[in-house]
């Protein structure tokens, strides 16, 4: 909530009823355990007994608004149809960092959690003033409190609510409901945003209009590097009702019409200072390893040296991936508005309060005066942390007086997107006559160490992150578990590597080498379910198998492909994918996330990857940066598996980690053939088979 937003101000916005205050420390959403500290309107308690959560997340597709009404519904005692979610709104909820990293249920939960709990104890508090009996002899159900053993001796919340405009908050951290008494977390309610996507009743940043709305578009570099010259904005000026805006840098032009402002862009002459040389999408992996910093040693475990001197063979392998763009169907947009000294944005973003923040310093407001709103997003991946659209829409509705709309082109995403960084990794090992491993050493440019830690017990192993230095020209963000899908597709295809070499079944390997219990049963259950037997090798068709770690998350798939030769095509046939994320909040929900994994996924492996010239993007549309269609799709089935022990963990993204390696190692189960590059493009793959038919 806005700092500024004073207790009786808030009272005034959501009218009567009881608003109840816990303590919030900003930071507590990503300190799993820490519970509120400051005070914020968490919970607003109507008169007629509907609830309103008040939430710094934002709703991107994830089902966080559902999960979250449902932690809340369940704490407070309500039925989850009279929880109403209020998200993303920097005048109206508390401060969250933003949604990503898969934290929304595992950092965020227990915090949300205590919040309800705290909103529970102070409204029982008043229900035993109202009914004259101890806090202890009352129970709740569908909002309904009761003295125990006396049903007849009832108050409703709403009834509570009624006539008041009170604020309460409590002193001592209320206890959260054990496991045994949800009625609401573990089950799979139909999602809160679901009639409204399906009738088309969602609001998107693009939907808003304001009145006296333009329409931007911004004239942009031809490659990145490229700098403006000088630009004759005459022609474009002179089409009616055509704003042009330069401002230090900042060259638009405006209309009410879209079709209108993108045929302005059309007649801007820009003269451009040509873009320095630099690689290109088949050289960028020399160029990384080449401009590579010092190496960060992250770990260290025996004598990798000697290790090394005594083992016959050492078995090496180098494994690269090039950059991948977030893609999501809504590209960035903003939607800026500058009343009465107070600026409003409409972004399409997963990180409302930053935004904000980026705001105030670009124009000298305070937080009272800066209003961030994230209406639904059509998907982020990590792609939207960051608002440049929403600075780019507040420049140009102040340059120009009016409401601005700013919808990036898919080229103008492709050109600006924070891409996941192409990525190196260099694994040399080796295996005794026992088939267990005896050395892992682990050398990764670029992409950073997330999801490499080594789950296999190796008495000898090093690991060296090396930075990415100078080596990219474009911006790089998180994608999907930030390098967790590079680093596992890496580690669990040298996995099946070593374990070829020692003639050992792939999962048998595995378990044999395995030093983590709960991984150990994650891998038995996922091959259980998938039946696990790879094919006779190499017959066209095969199974692969990989495992790894992220968010907390355990995670393990196995993938059936078939694959033609001739066309050097990769079909996934089905995909089994099990994961143990503790405790489960929302099983649909956990299941509908490690589907959509799998589905990107397949694009991961398969296809995805920018092409490039020095600074010039080769890819500007789906035409050529081709994501996964409907007839890739293969049959996938999910388990999860039972670990009511544990607090629950992320979900959004462990699924997808695993992918290019089980695909990989399905290739080489099919066709003898090992692919260490990612995506698996048809060419790359008939190359390698005609290396092999050529030997």
């Amino acid at each position: 909530m806005s700092p500024d937003l004073d207790r009786r101000s808030f009272l005034k916005l959501v009218g009567g009823g009881i608003v109840v205050l816990v303590r919030l420390d900003p930071k507590a959403a990503f300190a799993q355990g820490e519970y509120p500290k400051d005070l914020n309107a968490y919970l607003h308690v109507h008169e007629d007994g509907k609830v309103t959560f008040f939430s710094g997340k934002i709703e991107m597709g994830q089902g966080a608004m559902t999960s979250q009404a449902q932690m809340a519904a369940d704490e407070l005692g309500v039925s989850l149809d009279s929880v109403e979610m209020v998200v993303g709104d920097t005048d109206r909820c508390p401060w969250d960092a933003g949604t990503w990293g898969s934290l929304t249920t595992r950092r965020f939960g227990p915090v949300l959690r205590a919040a309800v709990a705290e909103a529970r104890e102070a409204l029982f508090e008043l229900a035993a003033e109202k009914l004259g009996v101890p806090r202890g002899r009352l129970g709740v159900e569908n909002g309904i409190v009761s003295v125990k053993g006396e049903p007849d001796r009832q108050v409703s919340y709403g009834a509570l609510a009624r006539g008041q405009k009170i604020v309460r908050t409590l002193d001592e951290k209320a206890v959260l409901k054990s496991l045994e008494d949800f009625e609401i977390m573990g089950r799979s309610p139909k999602r809160l945003d679901a009639v409204a996507k399906v009738t088309g009743e969602a609001l998107y940043a693009a939907d808003i209009r304001r009145p006296g709305l333009l329409h931007a578009r911004i004239l942009r570099p031809p490659a990145h590097g490229a700098t403006l010259a000088g630009v004759d904005t005459s022609e474009a000026a002179a089409m009616d009702g055509v704003r042009v805006v330069e401002e230090d840098g900042l060259v638009a032009v405006l209309h009410a019409d879209p079709e209108i402002a993108e045929a302005a862009l059309g007649r801007l002459r820009p003269d451009w200072n040509d873009a320095p040389a630099g690689p290109d999408n088949e050289d960028i992996f020399d160029h990384i390893v080449q401009e590579a910093p010092e190496p960060e040693v992250k770990m260290v475990r025996g004598d990798v040296g000697a290790a090394r001197a005594a083992a016959d063979p050492v078995i090496e392998t180098t494994y690269e991936k090039g950059y991948v763009a977030h893609a999501p169907i809504e590209t960035h947009t903003a939607t800026a508005e500058m009343k009465d000294g107070k600026l409003t944005v409409w972004s399409s973003t997963q990180v409302p309060f930053p935004t904000r923040d980026a705001l105030m310093r670009l124009t000298g407001l305070d937080a009272a005066h800066v209003r961030v709103i994230t209406p639904y997003v059509g998907g982020g991946f990590g792609g939207k942390i960051g608002g440049i659209q929403a600075e780019e829409a507040a420049r140009l509705a102040r340059a120009t007086g009016h409401p601005v709309q700013l919808a990036y082109s898919r080229a103008e995403e492709f050109f600006y997107d924070a891409f996941d960084p192409a990525a190196v990794v260099h694994i040399a090992s080796a295996v005794d006559g026992d088939g267990r491993m005896t050395l892992w050493d682990y050398d990764v440019y670029s992409c950073g160490d997330r999801a490499a830690e080594l789950t296999y017990d190796v008495p000898h192993t090093r690991m060296r992150v090396f930075g990415a230095g100078d080596a990219h020209r474009f911006a790089l963000g998180p994608w999907r578990a930030p390098g967790a899908s590079t680093n596992v597709f890496a580690r669990e295809s040298h996995i099946d590597v070593v374990a070829a070499a020692a003639k050992v079944d792939p999962l048998e390997f595995r378990l044999r080498n395995m030093g983590d219990e709960r991984m150990s049963r994650v891998l038995k259950e996922v091959a259980e379910k998938a039946g696990w037997t790879p094919e006779p090798a190499p017959s066209g068709r095969g199974r692969g198998l990989a495992c790894g770690v992220d968010s907390g998350t355990y995670a393990a798939l196995v993938a059936e492909v078939s694959v033609d030769r001739e066309k050097g095509t990769v079909t996934v046939e089905r995909v089994v994918a099990a994961q143990d994320m503790g405790v489960v909040i929302n099983p649909d929900g956990a299941k509908m996330q490690m589907e959509g994994c799998v589905t990107m996924g397949l694009g991961y492996a398969l296809s995805e990857e920018l092409r490039f010239s020095g600074g010039q993007m080769l890819d500007e549309n789906f035409d050529t940066y081709e994501l996964p269609r409907f007839s890739w799709m293969p049959r996938i089935e999910t388990v999860l598996v039972k670990n009511d022990a544990l607090s629950p963990q992320g979900g959004g993204e462990p699924a997808i980690v695993p992918m290019g390696a089980a695909i990989a190692n399905a290739v080489f189960d099919a066709t003898g053939e090992r692919i260490t590059r990612l995506p698996m493009t048809p060419e790359r793959l008939k190359a390698a088979l005609g290396k092999r038919r050529a030997s």
